[in-house]
C-alpha cells in the first residue's frame, strides 16, 4: 500500500476527503495527491498524521499498527468498557484519587441516561 492509498484510506475512515484533510493540516489542496510523485517534507507528513491520530510510521508503512505510539497502558485503557469496569469492581481513578462505589454509581446513571 502507498503512502496516499493509507492516507486516503485513514481519511475515508474519519470521513474525510484528501482535500479536506489537506486543508486542515495547513496544506496546499491537492498536497496530498503529489505525494505519489513526490516524498513529502517531514513536517507536513507530520500535520496529516496529527489530523487523522495516526503516527507517520503507519502512514510511511513502516507498521501496520496506527498508533503504535501509545504507551501499553494506553492501548489497554482504549478499549475498556465503563460498564464492565463498574461492574467488576475494577479500581477507576480520576485525578489520583480512586472512585468510591458512589462515584461509580453517578457515573453508570450518567451513561445510562444516554
Amino acid at each position: 500500500m502507498t503512502l496516499v492509498s493509507r492516507t486516503k484510506e485513514m481519511a475515508q475512515q474519519r470521513g474525510l476527503s484528501l482535500k479536506t484533510l489537506a486543508s486542515k493540516a495547513g496544506l496546499a489542496e491537492n498536497a496530498i495527491y503529489r505525494w505519489d510523485d513526490n516524498n513529502p517534507k517531514s513536517e507536513n507528513l507530520e500535520k496529516v498524521a496529527d489530523v487523522l491520530n495516526v503516527s507517520t510510521d503507519y502512514l510511511l508503512g513502516r507498521t501496520d499498527e496506527p498508533n503504535h505510539y501509545m504507551t501499553e497502558t494506553e492501548k489497554m485503557l482504549s478499549g475498556v468498557d465503563l460498564s464492565e469496569a463498574v461492574d467488576r469492581s475494577v479500581p477507576l481513578t480520576w485525578g489520583g484519587h480512586e472512585l468510591d462505589d458512589n462515584d461509580k454509581e453517578i457515573l453508570r446513571r450518567l451513561f445510562e441516561e444516554k
